[in-house]
């Protein structure tokens, strides 16, 4: 009896084996076995062992090679240039050869000086007054009106943005700069455009809902680490002193 109870034993020891064997091993030439994908191995330890084949990188995606479009409102998106940003801005139309100068009227006798900024610029008679200047370096406005926060403002300080290689593109990013200081939406629509002594102008419409401004920028190469910009808006509800958006544009000169 005890020779068959060991055959028996034998024989169950044969058959797990076998079971073991069905499992591990793939069913047909070539097939992979299924099995949880796991982390490579941690890097031996400083035993003098051979140490184990780095993991290959896994390929980067093409979503993530693609640049990434600019925001209008951010920072620029890397790989960008700020020329690239402007013209990819839907606020900020492209200034063509249609856009003509405007006649520049007599700027006045009277002048407030900016030393940060190398510029002279016209002191607008009243109702314009001087007003506090931060964060700029001058600043002249015009009285509020009932039922609303926007009015007219003439400002200058050294340029906020980079400046660019040419006195036009300067002025174009300055001008998309000026967006920051008018209604939410707000998009811009040229009117003229020219270079002045030492730089350039730019006259717009801006747009916010049923409402507009007018304004204008003026930069200038003051002498200065930076160029000078002189800013200046008018809501429709002051519409009377748009006339002095030309007195600006023309008045705007070099200090000294």
């Amino acid at each position: 009896m005890r020779v068959v109870y060991r055959g028996l034993a034998v024989a169950a020891a044969v058959v797990a084996a076998a079971a073991t064997l069905a499992v591990v091993l793939p069913s047909e030439p070539g097939e992979v076995a299924a099995g949880p994908v796991t982390a490579p191995p941690a890097a031996p330890p400083s035993s003098g062992s051979a140490p184990s084949s780095p993991p290959t990188a896994a390929p980067t995606p093409v979503a993530a090679q693609q640049r990434v479009t600019p925001r209008p409102e951010g920072s620029l998106a890397p790989g960008y240039t700020a020329m690239e940003a402007l013209y990819a801005d839907p606020r900020v139309p492209k200034l063509t050869r249609s856009v003509k100068r405007m006649a520049l009227r007599s700027p006045g006798r009277r002048f407030v000086k900016d030393r940060r900024s190398g510029l002279a610029v016209p002191r607008l008679p009243r109702p314009w007054k001087a007003y506090g200047a931060a964060p700029f370096t001058t600043k002249q406005v015009l009285p509020k009106r009932r039922g609303t926060a926007l009015r007219g403002i003439f400002v200058t300080c050294p340029l906020p943005i980079m400046r660019q290689k040419s006195a036009r593109d300067t002025a174009l990013l300055a001008a998309r700069w000026t967006l920051n200081h008018h209604p939410e939406g707000s998009r811009i629509t040229w009117l003229a455009s020219q270079p002045v002594k030492r730089g350039w102008m730019l006259v717009y419409r801006v747009t916010y809902g049923k409402r507009t401004s007018r304004a204008a920028v003026v930069v200038l190469d003051g002498g200065m680490s930076k160029p000078g910009l002189a800013f200046v808006t008018v809501p429709d509800s002051q519409r009377k002193q748009w006339r002095d958006i030309g007195r600006v544009a023309s008045g705007v000169r070099v200090l000294g």
